[in-house]
């Protein structure tokens, strides 16, 4: 009997160490590559709280030589990624360690790319076009909520079409991530939010993808029930340990879920911004959620149903439908204290074609659970603007 492979799903996730103190581990495991020297990717904010330091002093404890790349900012852009191969092949490195956020991490990605691969970031845009491994990736992340360090995606700002473009590739999954929730503990309240908010967009998205499995549900749901739980506390906490694990732990649930599942509209909406803007990832994700929400609600009422279900069963929501859900949403962003919007981020209405139209292209479009054209992506960001008014 012919059977149908259109259920079939692969699962990539790579090995990990979960807990407080797993950056420790980090000379065992560069010394276990049999490594001579790395590259160090970070940024001067992680710079500033202490933890490349320290993970400088882990390196040369365990007798590994390294050189020290900084040179990364928000959105990582194309030619700093560029600067970072100058520097890798110069320095003969062999492998790429990367200590902070999506940012320094998918910077590190990409030099990988480029420094095994040759050309420029930019030729490896898309699904499946990374054709040569990449070196070892060894990640230690210091946010909760981009899950770079789990993940088949890698995301770059394109400087000359002011575009973010995504990476999905297996070539970038890290061959170890050391995911340790007290390196959070230095986050402030803005970074908190915007990565937390990212991590709930990434298990939602997941959630309500037309590439989801029973596999990535489970840690989809398990994503938006510890941040459900633990955001709020965290923000008004933020010394707590209990509420800075859980948040670690549903980043890295939700990480599991997209690099999985793919996303969706949201993320494609969020990148077209964020190349144009500069716009915080997480918030604009925030800002975006709701109204794409409302977009997919015929094709995600009974993804909604359950994810209400879950979360009426630990005392945080009463609705059972689409727009209860929505609402939900719209109050915790309230909560958590979202203040900004697309008009206080220099958007206007004469930005949205060209908007639109990058979104369009991204490869998050194909897995969101309702086909979209580029005048209804229109529609969405002008809802959201006038909303911001």
């Amino acid at each position: 009997m012919e059977k149908s492979l259109s259920d079939l799903r692969k699962i990539v996730v790579p090995e990990f160490v979960y807990g407080n103190g797993a950056r420790y581990l980090l000379g065992n495991y560069v010394n276990n590559f049999n490594l001579k020297k790395v590259m160090v990717v970070s940024d001067h904010g992680v710079q500033n709280a202490g933890w490349t330091g320290e993970l400088l002093d882990i390196l040369e404890t365990a007798g590994i030589a390294y050189s020290l790349f900084l040179d990364v900012t928000a959105n990582p852009k194309d030619f700093e990624i560029m600067k970072g191969v100058e520097q890798y092949l110069d320095e003969c490195c062999e492998a790429l360690v990367a200590i902070g956020g999506g940012s320094p991490m998918d910077c590190a990605k990409g030099i990988g790319i480029v420094a095994t691969n040759g050309g420029s970031i930019t030729d490896y845009e898309g699904v499946d076009e990374v054709p040569e491994p990449c070196p070892p990736y060894l990640f230690i992340p210091t946010t909760a909520g981009t899950s770079a360090d789990v993940s088949q995606f890698a995301i770059v700002t394109d400087c000359s079409d002011l575009r973010k473009f995504a990476i999905i590739s297996k070539t970038v999954v890290p061959d170890i991530s050391l995911i340790d929730p007290e390196v959070t503990m230095t986050m402030n309240r803005e970074l908190t939010l915007h990565t937390g908010l990212d991590a709930l967009t990434h298990a939602i998205e997941a959630f309500v993808s037309n590439a989801s499995s029973s596999v990535s549900d489970l840690h989809a749901m398990e994503a938006i029930r510890l941040i459900f739980k633990h955001l709020l506390s965290v923000l008004e906490h933020p010394d707590s340990s209990q509420h800075r694990t859980g948040m670690m732990e549903a980043s890295l649930h939700a990480g599991i879920a997209f690099s999985n599942a793919s996303l969706g509209l949201v993320h494609a909406m969020s990148h077209s911004l964020g190349g144009y803007k500069d716009f915080p990832h997480g918030e604009s994700n925030a800002i975006l959620l709701p109204f794409v929400l409302e977009f997919n609600k015929p094709f995600i009422e009974t993804r909604c149903e359950s994810i209400l279900h879950m979360l009426h069963k630990q005392g945080i929501s009463s609705g059972s439908n689409a727009d209860s859900f929505i609402y939900l949403i719209n109050d915790l962003n309230e909560k958590a204290g979202l203040r900004n919007t697309l008009r206080r981020s220099g958007i206007g209405s004469e930005d949205i074609p060209n908007l639109a139209k990058k979104a369009f292209h991204d490869p998050c479009m194909v897995t969101n659970p309702r086909e979209v054209s580029v005048e209804e992506i229109e529609v969405i960001y002008e809802k959201a603007l006038r909303d911001s008014e």
